[in-house]
């Protein structure tokens, strides 16, 4: 009978913490302007792979009507090919004494909240950090795409010249994501930033320049003495596989009083607007590491303004 009651109490914590992490998700994409895109969709195997026609933009010249009609070199529609990889990570185990919940004439449910909250809040930061270590990695590998301010400390000023680089595609920026102490500096230019718009656990969205700005302290955004903001076009980042969740509860037995133990593996992808993945040189499955390399993300757009987003350093000392 024991036993029984440990499937059933299994199932329970995957359902609800896939119902919430979904919960999550819808909410983190209403508020960051699709800029960063939590999807549940999923993907079969270690990559997701598409492929694209590039652009052709280059095939158009200037004729003289009145010249020779001599030959013109020809334009092949070439195709490329985006690919996202594949993520993975674990959560546990965890261990309690079912015994104290008795004792304490409480009912077991509150454990499986307490874990299913902490499971969709774990999930949710890693997927935000290792998507941004990415984003943070390969647009910093494009030059096109990077505003080196380390010389000076950050301003409105610096962000606006960020945009720039875009040139009359900036339009299409639709949200900054920086750190906590970014933000800060930028409040010290006394420059109204009251709206929030989203705040779960420690991932504000507040609004800098007219743009929503993720406000995370995920670690690729501060590098020592430097500081990284990103600003990201639409779907500029897209992590899929939000649901591949893995659950399984055990009981242990042979010591004075029962334990029961809990652990989940959880997968998701990570897909970077006019990024591949380096299938040969970053591998399957990466860890950090890789994730956080730039050359393992190759260039993939014809032109900077059909990327992710750009990257603009500050001296974080200044």
């Amino acid at each position: 009978m024991a036993l029984s009651n440990m499937v059933v109490f299994n199932e329970y914590i995957k359902e609800s913490t896939i119902e919430t992490v979904f919960q999550e998700i819808q909410k983190f994409n209403a508020a960051s302007n699709g800029a960063i895109v939590l999807s549940a969709d999923g993907f079969d195997g270690d990559f997701l792979e598409r492929s694209l026609y590039g652009s052709i933009m280059s095939a158009r010249r200037r004729v003289d009507r009145y010249g020779a009609n001599g030959t013109v070199a020809n334009t092949e529609m070439a195709e490329i090919k985006d690919v996202g990889v594949k993520v993975a990570g674990g959560f546990g185990p965890i261990s309690y004494e079912p015994s104290q919940w008795t004792w304490m004439r409480q009912n077991e449910s509150k454990a499986i909240a307490a874990i299913s909250k902490s499971l969709s809040d774990a999930i949710l930061q890693d997927q935000l950090n290792a998507s941004i270590l990415a984003g943070v990695a390969a647009v910093g590998n494009n030059a096109d795409a990077v505003l080196d301010g380390t010389s000076g400390a950050l301003g409105h000023s610096i962000l606006n010249t960020g945009d720039a680089l875009f040139g009359d595609a900036s339009g299409v920026l639709a949200a900054r994501v920086m750190s906590g102490a970014s933000y800060h500096k930028l409040i010290g230019e006394n420059i109204a930033n009251a709206a929030t718009l989203f705040v779960a656990g420690n991932v504000t969205v507040v609004d800098i320049l007219g743009k929503p700005a993720i406000v995370t302290d995920a670690p690729a955004l501060t590098a020592g003495a430097v500081g990284n903001i990103l600003t990201l076009a639409q779907a500029g980042i897209v992590v899929n596989n939000a649901s591949d969740i893995i659950t399984d509860m055990g009981t242990i037995r042979g010591n004075e009083r029962i334990l029961t133990t809990f652990q989940a593996d959880y997968a998701f992808g990570i897909n970077l607007l006019g990024y591949a993945w380096d299938i040969a040189n970053g591998g399957k499955s990466p860890d950090d590491t890789e994730i956080g390399t730039g050359t393992n993300w190759d260039v993939i757009a014809g032109n900077v303004k059909g990327t992710a987003g750009t990257l603009v350093k500050y001296d974080a000392t200044a």
